[in-house]
């Protein structure tokens, strides 16, 4: 919102030289008549979100210098471009991002592309660093364990479908654990960023398999970075997804 800076009126004000100049500069008052408007700053209502680990804490699964260029770089471009492309949009700016990719189709035309994408990329990666930590890894516990247990009948052969479509996505793309009506796990790879946040199904987790997220470390090797990447996953924050998917939330 522009704000204006009015010069000091009424009888009896007198100002000498230097309380002009002080005046003058902090207010933007030239000659102490009419208002003059205040640089306003684009607003920017979707920021990156802060990684709760060191860029080294994943290693040796994850190398420091891919986190650094993967989160720093490529996820602060998918939120500047997010910004910019709703800065003449101040209505889409107050949808939190889950409402802004579960109303895609309903967008107008000429920032639905950048949304799909960008607001896409923002909400894949900040699902993806939360899902993550340093001495995590191993079998899954608690609520997840048995939806897993149900879904799939056992951690192995969960962990052999997850890593088979995230093989198979062809190029950039992403491998997701949604819920079916019926609060099934399900399995669903899809391209570019693309989410199931815009089919309105919630995510639990999932896995990057664009190059950016791997090449540096394992290079064209995908399946070794996929079954690496299971050393990382934090059972207790995706139990935290679970919970609030349960409750009705669509994250």
């Amino acid at each position: 919102m522009t704000r204006f800076v009015k010069a000091p009126q009424g009888q009896g004000i007198t100002l000498d030289r230097r309380q002009l100049l002080v005046t003058g500069l902090a207010a933007g008052v030239a000659g102490m008549a009419g208002a003059v408007p205040a640089m306003a700053q684009a607003p920017s209502p979707y920021t990156l979100p802060a990684l709760s680990y060191a860029p080294t804490a994943l290693e040796p699964h994850i190398d420091a210098q891919t986190m650094e260029i993967h989160h720093g770089k490529h996820h602060q471009a998918y939120v500047t471009n997010l910004n910019n492309a709703l800065a003449d949009h101040g209505q889409l700016q107050k949808l939190s991002l889950a409402e802004l990719l579960t109303k895609l189709s309903e967008l107008p035309e000429s920032v639905r592309t950048a949304v799909r994408n960008n607001g896409g990329g923002h909400a894949n990666h900040s699902m993806f660093w939360s899902i993550m930590g340093p001495g995590a890894g191993g079998a899954p516990t608690g609520a997840v364990a048995k939806a897993i247990d149900g879904s799939f009948g056992g951690f192995d052969a969960f962990k052999k479908a997850f890593n088979e479509a995230g093989a198979k996505q062809f190029g950039s793309g992403w491998v997701f654990v949604t819920l079916a009506p019926d609060g099934k796990l399900l399995i669903q790879a899809k391209p570019n960023q693309d989410t199931p946040l815009m089919e309105g199904k919630p995510v639990l987790m999932g896995n990057d398999v664009w190059e950016h997220a791997y090449y540096l470390k394992y290079q064209n090797r995908r399946a070794d970075y996929l079954a690496a990447w299971w050393n990382l996953v934090n059972w207790q924050a995706v139990n935290d997804r679970l919970a609030r998917i349960t409750k009705g939330e669509v994250i």
